[in-house]
């Protein structure tokens, strides 16, 4: 039994959903099938996947449930995160009665292999050239979101008598410049948290230019 991740799956598999990813690239092309083919051969129905969230490009629900059928029939339990474009994403109560392999974390965690896996969507963070007024409110909202998460693994370790090693999980990078500190990085500390992963960044010229390796402690 194994933990993996992955991010940014960007489905659209909905007949009105019209969203090809290979418009991005060559490397797009085929991308669900072939990662449909790799999952299959790597993952057993043991095994957790996180998904860090941009899911699907659908708008609502109902056409969201063509890729998220697509990824409750793949093998494993499948543990996700809401990602900026998963604007489908309504309901966390309706959303977790959908499926019995699939678990949409939101102000709460999910515990695998002696794991407590915590987080949340995230956003961009006041270092960040684009920051504005309007993002300062977003931020704060998940921030009081990856708290409430935390919190719920501390209140179920302090129950079971038990200590736990916490995961943290973000859709966006926790800081906008790898040189910079947020509150996301300072919660995490707070909180004991040893490793954090996220999506978000396309690319390599932009993984070159985020948060990654060792940092205060915390492995990104």
């Amino acid at each position: 039994m194994s933990i993996y991740a992955i991010a940014d799956l960007h489905l659209s598999m909905a007949p009105s959903v019209d969203k090809p990813m290979d418009i991005y690239g060559a490397r797009w092309y085929n991308h669900a099938e072939r990662l449909k083919e790799k999952w299959l051969g790597m993952i057993k129905s043991s095994d957790t996947v996180i998904i860090a969230g941009d899911i699907s490009w659908a708008l609502k629900l109902e056409d969201a449930k063509y890729d998220l059928d697509w990824i409750d029939d793949l093998p494993g339990k499948k543990v996700i995160f809401k990602g900026n474009h998963d604007l489908w994403w309504n309901g966390i109560n309706k959303l977790n009665k959908m499926y019995d392999n699939t678990t949409f974390v939101q102000n709460d965690f999910y515990y695998a292999e002696d794991i407590y896996i915590c987080g949340t969507r995230g956003w961009i963070t006041p270092d960040s050239d684009d920051y504005t007024k309007a993002d300062e409110k977003v931020y704060r909202r998940e921030l009081l979101r990856l708290k409430a998460s935390l919190d719920k693994a501390r209140a179920h370790m302090k129950a079971a008598g038990q200590e736990g090693e916490i995961l943290g999980v973000l859709h966006y990078p926790p800081v906008s410049k790898p040189a910079s500190f947020s509150s996301f990085q300072q919660t995490f500390e707070d909180y004991g948290v040893k490793h954090v992963l996220y999506g978000h960044i396309h690319g390599e010229d932009g993984f070159k230019n985020t948060i990654k390796g060792r940092h205060h402690g915390i492995e990104y």
